[in-house]
């Protein structure tokens, strides 16, 4: 089993940026894709950014070019970094793993999922 925990969320403004954490335990996550995701209230959650255990990366169209997703392989982490944020950023984010090595945008394909943390943006 493994388990995570996101942290880094909270209340900004249009313009500021954030990082997101997502901290693994119970098992190593080296080999795991692993994938951000959001939900805004009232919508379905929808895919952010992926990355495969070996640095690749994937993004949807609305956040690319300002959203980053790292991992650090050591810590047993993954980051999220956020910028120029927009209302429309406005969610709950959460960060999920597969133990299948390739990244998918799909939100079947991960079986490991946070609690979330939210991100709101005033204008």
């Amino acid at each position: 089993q493994v388990q995570l925990v996101e942290s880094g969320g909270g209340l900004v403004q249009a313009g500021d940026s954030l990082r997101l954490s997502c901290a693994a335990s119970g098992r190593t996550i080296n080999s795991y894709a692993m994938g951000w995701f959001r939900q805004a209230p009232g919508k379905e959650r929808e895919f952010v950014a992926a990355i495969t255990y070996s640095g690749n990366t994937d993004y949807a169209d609305a956040v690319k070019g300002r959203f980053t997703i790292s991992r650090d392989n050591a810590k047993n982490t993954l980051y999220l970094e956020i910028n120029s944020l927009k209302p429309e950023d406005t969610a709950v984010y959460y960060c999920a793993a597969r133990s299948a090595p390739p990244m998918t945008r799909r939100t079947a394909g991960y079986t490991y999922w946070g609690q979330g943390t939210q991100v709101t943006v005033s204008s």
